[in-house]
């Protein structure tokens, strides 16, 4: 009897670490930034001041991007998948565009598909100094010190 009772507990332990392991191998999704909803950008239109865009939809908060000649607003979802990097499924930016004066002349909305791959540019400045400790370097400035020019 007490044999049939521990065959089953180990059979529900086995059971509970299959779903828990699992589980730990489903993807999560995450959401970040913030885009008006059509509905409110419909209400915005060419000839808006910055403040009535303000007031209908928001200053872009730290997910988008304020300057001079437009607002952006992003949002996108994120995929992670065990160990492999995270991975970009949606992107959604809308651009309003103001004229020097301040007034909204274009909305623009782009999405993932129409997004460039940048590829940046990893510059690495290379040491002038190889194959010399650091104890070395210190010691070798002590014949450079010129004592007149520390006197004054």
């Amino acid at each position: 009897m007490i044999d049939f009772l521990i065959s089953k507990a180990r059979g529900g332990v086995m059971a509970l670490g299959l779903a828990v392991g699992l589980a730990a191998c489903s993807a999560t999704y995450t959401n970040h930034g913030y885009v008006p909803p059509p509905e409110v950008l419909s209400e915005i239109g060419i000839g808006a001041s910055r403040d009535q865009v303000a007031e209908l939809a928001g200053a872009p908060g730290s997910a988008g991007v304020v300057r001079d000649e437009a607002w952006f607003y992003t949002q996108y979802r994120v995929r992670n998948f065990t160990y492999n990097a995270p991975q970009v499924i949606e992107r959604d930016i809308v651009a309003i565009s103001f004229s020097d004066a301040g007034r909204v002349t274009n909305i623009e909305r782009f999405g993932l598909e129409d997004g460039q791959i940048v590829q940046l540019s990893r510059r690495v400045t290379e040491a002038s100094v190889r194959d010399v400790g650091f104890l070395r370097q210190i010691l070798s400035n002590f014949g450079r010190i010129n004592l007149g020019d520390i006197g004054g």
